[in-house]
C-alpha cells in the first residue's frame, strides 16, 4: 500500500499517495499541524495549538501514548487499508483513536473508542444570542458559547473561508425532503451548524477540505449537542462523540461516533467527487452478492394475508418473467404474528418470551421453506427474507437474534435480510445491534447483506453502519397517494450529490393500483407515468420492486427487455461514481444522473412533463469535453458524438415527454 505512518521528533505523519496530515504527538493527545493535498501540493496550516479532541472536564494531560500499526489486507467487505491506532491515557479515562488510510483516497478516516472512568460533565448549551450583550471584545465574542465533547478541530488562519453543512433526514415514512444545506461565513460569533458533512473552500487558494461524520442524521444521534460543526474564525469543531459518561466503562473500548477529513479544489464537484472516493473504499461490493433488483411484496398493502408457499412460489414465477434478481419475503413468513401483520393482536415486544416466534409459519408453509428456496435457486433468483430483532432492554437478546439469521443461511442459503424496527435510543441499544451484524456476517462468512430500513425511529441514517449493505429508503404506496414517480427521483437525485445511490434501494410500483385515488386530470399521476420510466427512476439504485408482481397486468412484463439490458450494464453502472446532473426533479423539468469513471461510464437522462424535446443538461465534469455516446435503454438518438460546453452542458434531445435516455459515453481525445 501507499499508506505510511509514523513518529518522528513528536510529530505524527499519516500519509498515502493522495493526502498528508501531520500532528504533534504529545504523548497521543494529538495537535493537528497541517494538511496537504498531495494532488496539487497546497498546505493547510493548522496552527498546532489546540488539541484535536477535548473532553470537557476531564484530566488534559496524556500519558502513556502509543501507536500501533496494522496493514490490513482486501477481504470480502473491506478494502485493503492501513490502521493506525493512537491511544493515550487522561486521568482515568483512555482514548482511542484508529485511523484508517486506503490507497488513492485524499481522505483519512477515524473511529473513536472510549474506556474507563469520567470525571467531567461534557456538555452545556449555548445560550441564546438575544441574551447576551454587545460585543466591545473578543472576551464578549466568546461568552455563552456551546461547551461540547470535540472529536475534530482544524484552526485556520484565513479570514475568507467559505463553509456549506449539509444536513440529513431519515424517517421517511413521515418526511419527503431528505437533504437541506446551509451556507454561511465564519464571524466572531460561532455558528452552530446541524450537519453530516461539511464542505470547507478557500477561494483564493482554490482549495478545498470536507469533513463527513458517520453518525446518524443529526436530529436522531445519542447525547445530541444540539449542532455537529461549530464554526468561528479561528476553527471548525466537530462535536457530538454519540457517547455519554454514563456509557463508558473500564473493561471494553466503547466505540464513539467517527469522522472523515480529505481534501480537494475549492470548486464543489470535484470536492464531493473526492468525498465519493472515500465513500465508494467503506464496503467492498461483489457481483451477485451487492447488486441486486429485489422484488418484495409488501407495496401492494395485502400485508402478510396472502403470504404462503403458493404465494410465494407464484410471485417467483412472475419475478423471473420481469426479471428480478432477489425475492424477499417480508413479515408473515415467521410464525409469530407482528403488530404490523393483517390480523390483529400481533406485537414486536416481549418476542423472546415465544420461543418459536422465529420459526417458519406451518401454516403458511406447510413444507417449510425448503420448496420456496429451491424454485429460486432454479429460477437464478435469490431468496431473501424481512426480520425484526428484538429491541427489548437495548437488544440484550442480540446474540438469539443473530442465531436466527444464522441458521437461516445454513439451512436455506438466505444471507440478504431486510432489518425492520430498529430503534438505537442508547449507547447500549447502539453496541448491542452493531454486535449482531457483526456476528451474522462473521458466520456467514462475511457474505451477509443487511437491507437496513430508515423509514422510522432511531436508526443509522445515511452515514452510519454502512458497511453492512445497503438502506431501505422509503415506503410509499398508490393505497395513500403518497407514491409519484417524480418524488422518487427527486429524492435520489438530491441524495445522490453526498451519497452514493448504489447504497440505496428505490421502489418502483404497480403503477395500475389506485389509479382513483389520484385526480384524473393530473398528468404526474403514477397511472400516467410508463412503467418503464418507474423501472428507470431506480436504476442507478439498487432497484426495488415494490408490489406483488403475480399482481401485474400483462403489459406490465413488457418492461422485461428494459430489465434485462440493465442487468446486463449494472454493475458497470454502479462501480463508477454517481451523481445527479440537469435540474432537481420537479415533474416538469430535465434531470439525470452521471455514471462516471475515469475514461467514461453512463448518463441517464430523464424528461419530465414539458413541451422541450431538446435541452442543455449540465453534467458532471465534462466541460470542454469531446465525447461519443451510444444509446442503451429507453429513447433518444441512438449514437451522438458532441462537444461538451465549457459549462459542462450536454444537449440532448427526447421526443416524447414523460421519457428517458440510458447512454454509455466515452471520452475521445
Amino acid at each position: 500500500m501507499n499508506c505510511h505512518a509514523e513518529i518522528k521528533n513528536d510529530v505524527l505523519t499519516l500519509e498515502n499517495n493522495r493526502i498528508r496530515r501531520r500532528l504533534r504527538w504529545n504523548q497521543g493527545n494529538l495537535l493537528s499541524l497541517d494538511l496537504t493535498d498531495l494532488t496539487t501540493n497546497h498546505r493547510w496550516h493548522l496552527g498546532g495549538y489546540e488539541t484535536d479532541c477535548a473532553f470537557p472536564g476531564e484530566d488534559p494531560t496524556p500519558h502513556e501514548g502509543k501507536m500501533e500499526v496494522t496493514p490490513i489486507p482486501e477481504g470480502p467487505i473491506h478494502h485493503a487499508h492501513l490502521r493506525v491506532d493512537c491511544s493515550s491515557r487522561f486521568g482515568e479515562l483512555e482514548i482511542r483513536r484508529s485511523f484508517r488510510l486506503y490507497d488513492d483516497c485524499p481522505a483519512i478516516a477515524c473511529d473513536f473508542y472510549l474506556r474507563g472512568k469520567t470525571t467531567g460533565i461534557w456538555q452545556s448549551e449555548a445560550a441564546s444570542a438575544s441574551s447576551l450583550t454587545n460585543i466591545e471584545n473578543l472576551t464578549a465574542a466568546r461568552q455563552g458559547q456551546l461547551i461540547a465533547e470535540v472529536i475534530e478541530r482544524l484552526c485556520f488562519d484565513r479570514p475568507h473561508l467559505r463553509f456549506r453543512g449539509v444536513q440529513f433526514f431519515d424517517i421517511t415514512d413521515r418526511r419527503n425532503n431528505l437533504v437541506s444545506e446551509r451556507a454561511v461565513l465564519s464571524y466572531v460569533q460561532p455558528i452552530y451548524i446541524p450537519a453530516n458533512i461539511l464542505l470547507i473552500a478557500d477561494p483564493l487558494a482554490q482549495a478545498g477540505i470536507f469533513i463527513l461524520k458517520e453518525a446518524p442524521c443529526s436530529d436522531v444521534q445519542l447525547t445530541y449537542p444540539g449542532c455537529d460543526f461549530v464554526v468561528d474564525r479561528q476553527a471548525v469543531r466537530l462535536v457530538g462523540a454519540g457517547i455519554a459518561p454514563r456509557d463508558i466503562t473500564p473493561d471494553r473500548w466503547t466505540r464513539a461516533y467517527s469522522f472523515v477529513t480529505g481534501v480537494g479544489p475549492s470548486d464543489e464537484k470535484q470536492l464531493l467527487t473526492n468525498l465519493r472516493g472515500y465513500q465508494q473504499r467503506i464496503r467492498r461490493t461483489e457481483p451477485g452478492r451487492d447488486h441486486m433488483i429485489m422484488l418484495n411484496t409488501w407495496g401492494d398493502r395485502s400485508r402478510d394475508a396472502r403470504l404462503g408457499e403458493a404465494f410465494a412460489l407464484a410471485e417467483l414465477e412472475a419475478g423471473a418473467k420481469l426479471g428480478v434478481t432477489h425475492f424477499q419475503l417480508d413479515d408473515g413468513w415467521q410464525k409469530g404474528v407482528t403488530s404490523n401483520s393483517a390480523s390483529s393482536g400481533g406485537s414486536l415486544k416481549n418476542i423472546w418470551r415465544q420461543p418459536d416466534y422465529w420459526h417458519v409459519n406451518p401454516d403458511r408453509f406447510p413444507n417449510g421453506l425448503a420448496p420456496v428456496a429451491q424454485r429460486a435457486r432454479e429460477l437464478g433468483i435469490e431468496l431473501c427474507l424481512w426480520f425484526n430483532p428484538s429491541t427489548d432492554d437495548s437488544f440484550a437478546d442480540w446474540q438469539k437474534d443473530a442465531d436466527v439469521l444464522i441458521d437461516l443461511f445454513r439451512e436455506h442459503g438466505v444471507r440478504t435480510f431486510k432489518i425492520d424496527g430498529v430503534t438505537l435510543p442508547d449507547k447500549k441499544a447502539d453496541t448491542n445491534f452493531r454486535a449482531m451484524l457483526d456476528r451474522v456476517r462473521e458466520a456467514t462468512n462475511q457474505q451477509a447483506v443487511f437491507n437496513l430500513d430508515v423509514t422510522a425511529g432511531r436508526r443509522g441514517g445515511y452515514h452510519y453502519l454502512n458497511d453492512y449493505g445497503n438502506l431501505f429508503l422509503e415506503n410509499r404506496y398508490t393505497d395513500w397517494s403518497n407514491y409519484y414517480p417524480h418524488w422518487t427521483l427527486r429524492n435520489l437525485w438530491q441524495l445522490a450529490r453526498y451519497v452514493p445511490p448504489q447504497s440505496l434501494q428505490i421502489e418502483f410500483l404497480n403503477k395500475w393500483r389506485n389509479t382513483d385515488k389520484y385526480a384524473q386530470n393530473d398528468p404526474l399521476a403514477p397511472g400516467k407515468v410508463p412503467f418503464a420510466y418507474c423501472f428507470a427512476v431506480t436504476m442507478m439504485a439498487q432497484p426495488l420492486a415494490w408490489f406483488e408482481a403475480s399482481n401485474l397486468p400483462p403489459e406490465a412484463f413488457e418492461i422485461a427487455p428494459l430489465v434485462r439490458t440493465y442487468r446486463e450494464h449494472q454493475e458497470r453502472i454502479h462501480a463508477g461514481r454517481i451523481f445527479p446532473i440537469g435540474q432537481e426533479p420537479s415533474g416538469t423539468g430535465w434531470t439525470g444522473f452521471q455514471s462516471q469513471r475515469d475514461d467514461g461510464g453512463y448518463l441517464l437522462f430523464f424528461r419530465e412533463f414539458n413541451d422541450r424535446s431538446t435541452a442543455a443538461v449540465e453534467t458532471w465534469s465534462l466541460a470542454g469535453r469531446e465525447v461519443e455516446l451510444t444509446l442503451i435503454a429507453g429513447q433518444g438518438k441512438p449514437t451522438l458524438r458532441t462537444r461538451v460546453d465549457d459549462l459542462g452542458r450536454l444537449t440532448i434531445e427526447l421526443s416524447e415527454a414523460m421519457s428517458f435516455g440510458l447512454y454509455a459515453y466515452r471520452l475521445l481525445p
